[in-house]
């Protein structure tokens, strides 16, 4: 299996910066924040880059609002300040950041576009969800609406809009609806990407500044890959 490019200080692609938040690209590979595989996570990284620009002494304050699987790519945002923290917290708890994503599938989905939803039951054993048709104690409803952006040759790029944000909610439903993410062999596609990555990228999210109480608009490119790049003409 091919290495994968890592972020770190030097390298890391940051999308927007101010006072109060910070938003990078992240890499297929990254851990978004500490596990038991003791990698270093992407948070450590954003800290370190933080710590060097502005040559701060001590601690960098850095908290985690929300995160990424670990095989995706794209959009993470961080809080710079506790107080944007609990308000960034707080949208998207209340559903005001609008996410975007891109899938890659080999399958077309029935339609062209529409609107799932599911009740989605996680297995901590196996680290991953299951996709239900039908309510119940331990399932958490799921909704995401898709549609067919792109054709390309042998796979179809599925523009995504999640309404709600489940444990591996995209990869599980798309599984359901039988359009496995290219490279993603938990979730039932035949053969992993030889990086380990899966064709997903959190896109665009969208939101009003926790603080300054703007629009904010943060668009991720694809990793530099050959079948993203045949996704690059679309427009912003």
């Amino acid at each position: 299996m091919k290495a994968v490019s890592h972020s770190t200080p030097e390298n890391l692609q940051v999308l927007y910066q101010d006072n109060h938040l910070i938003a990078v690209n992240k890499r297929p590979g990254d851990i978004v924040q500490g596990d038991k595989t003791g990698d270093t996570p992407l948070s450590d990284v954003v800290k370190a880059y933080l710590k060097k620009k502005y040559n701060k002494p001590g601690e960098v304050f850095l908290g985690v609002i929300h995160r990424l699987d670990r095989p995706t790519s794209g959009i993470v945002v961080f809080a710079r300040t506790s107080k944007a923290l609990a308000r960034m917290n707080a949208l998207f708890k209340s559903k005001e950041v609008e996410k975007t994503y891109w899938a890659l599938v080999r399958n077309p989905p029935p339609a062209g576009s529409g609107t799932l939803t599911h009740w989605l039951e996680r297995n901590p054993g196996q680290n991953k969800s299951y996709a239900h048709d039908r309510e119940s104690s331990t399932r958490k409803k799921a909704i995401l609406s898709y549609r067919i952006s792109k054709a390309l040759q042998r796979y179809f790029l599925l523009e995504i809009k999640l309404e709600t944000g489940r444990h591996h909610q995209i990869r599980a439903q798309l599984t359901a609806l039988g359009c496995p993410i290219k490279g993603d062999l938990k979730y039932g596609y035949p053969r992993s990407n030889t990086d380990g990555s899966i064709h997903l990228h959190a896109r665009q999210v969208e939101f009003i500044h926790p603080v300054k109480l703007t629009p904010i608009k943060i668009t991720a490119s694809p990793p530099e890959e050959v079948l993203w790049a045949a996704c690059s003409d679309l427009k912003e």
